[in-house]
């Protein structure tokens, strides 16, 4: 292979995401498995850890029991990683949840509330009144009542 080891990296993650999320669907029996997706997959520099990224359809319970699975199946996937991709050194396997999806509906929820807030205030200002005069700045040749200019030198 050529390349750098950043560009390396890039392709074994892409090529574990397509074999690991291959392997869930076909291989792993696992009843605790719950309807996970491989989100993403990074591997360190020297190429000997993998992160493996998912997201499970469900509850806590089904994420416990889909981590739990995955857990147990890590050794599978890996011996079945080094048949499948013919490496010197298949990485070792952490699965990681994937938070993005929760990040995701928070800040949606954030958005909803700051634009409740902001139609709140866009209201209370349509409604409001002057407190003074509706213009309370002074005009040239409004006040007759003011002095002149000082010039005194």
């Amino acid at each position: 292979m050529t390349g750098t080891g950043a560009e390396r990296a890039r392709r074994l993650a892409e090529r574990i995401h397509e074999v690991i999320a291959s392997l869930l669907e076909s291989r792993v029996k696992d009843p605790r498995l719950g309807f996970v997706t491989v989100t993403d997959v990074r591997v360190t520099g020297d190429l000997r850890e993998a992160t493996v990224f998912y997201t499970v359809l469900g509850d806590d319970a089904n994420e416990a029991s889909t981590a739990a699975a995955l857990d147990s199946a890590k050794g599978m996937l890996r011996s079945e990683l080094s048949r499948t991709l013919g490496i010197r050194y298949t990485p070792s396997l952490a699965f990681v949840r994937d938070a993005l999806p929760t990040n995701a509906s928070h800040i949606t929820e954030l958005l909803t509330q700051a634009q409740k807030a902001d139609e709140k205030a866009h209201q209370q200002a349509r409604a409001a009144k002057f407190a003074g005069a509706p213009d309370p700045y002074r005009h040239h040749g409004d006040d007759t009542t003011s002095e002149p200019p000082n010039t005194a030198a």
